[in-house]
């Protein structure tokens, strides 16, 4: 079964802690939280408060998704807001290295996002050092996209890389995860569906939640 990643960008800020409720009711795993600098992406999201208070109502894995310039200066802090996985985009890190052993030193699981039009092979020299890679299937930025098909063959052939290392890598799927597609995406080899709208904007979210386990 895929993990479940609930991305809280969807959700109803003005009812968080209820929105918190639903997530630890449901079967997902994850909290994904994405953080925004207005700089890397075109538009600015939520930072550590938030995140802080996200943790004092959950127990769940808190999966934080920086799409921010100069992650590296801001590791050490969102360790302390209580993440449990960070992940930088390899297009804001100009020592990629260094921040997966930044990232690792400080106590949480390491990630490293890519964007749509950057090739899978450029993880080759860091696959063996992460645990997830968080591939972008649509630009990022902005919620409620449509999935990027061609994303379907970059995760085929991100698997095949993690099978050739022999190593025990996550492949998350981040944008434009419906009911509609997930089974495809779990076929080409991912293991882990952000969720945004799909879920926030159901009618059930925890049955939707269920289903795209089920798939």
């Amino acid at each position: 079964m895929p993990i479940i990643a609930p991305s809280l960008l969807a959700s109803n800020f003005l009812r968080l802690e209820e929105e918190c409720k639903m997530i630890n009711q449901s079967e997902a795993e994850w909290f994904h939280l994405d953080v925004m600098d207005g700089r890397f992406v075109p538009n600015i999201s939520f930072g550590l408060p938030v995140i802080e208070q996200i943790r004092t109502a959950t127990t769940k894995v808190l999966d934080v998704h920086l799409m921010i310039e100069e992650p590296e200066k801001y590791a050490e802090a969102f360790a302390k807001a209580g993440a449990n996985i960070l992940t930088v985009h390899i297009e804001a890190c100009r020592n990629l290295h260094r921040n997966i052993q930044q990232i690792k030193t400080l106590g949480m699981k390491a990630g490293v996002a890519v964007n749509p039009h950057t090739p899978i092979h450029l993880l080759i020299d860091i696959i063996e050092d992460i645990d997830l890679v968080n591939l972008m299937s649509v630009n990022p930025g902005f919620g409620g996209q449509k999935f990027i098909p061609y994303t379907l063959v970059k995760i085929q052939q991100l698997r095949a890389l993690i099978k050739e290392r022999g190593v025990d890598v996550e492949i998350e799927i981040d944008g434009g995860v419906t009911l509609d597609n997930a089974k495809q995406i779990i076929d080409a080899g991912a293991s882990v569906l952000v969720a945004g709208n799909t879920v926030f904007k159901s009618i059930n979210p925890i049955e939707t939640i269920a289903a795209l386990r089920k798939l």
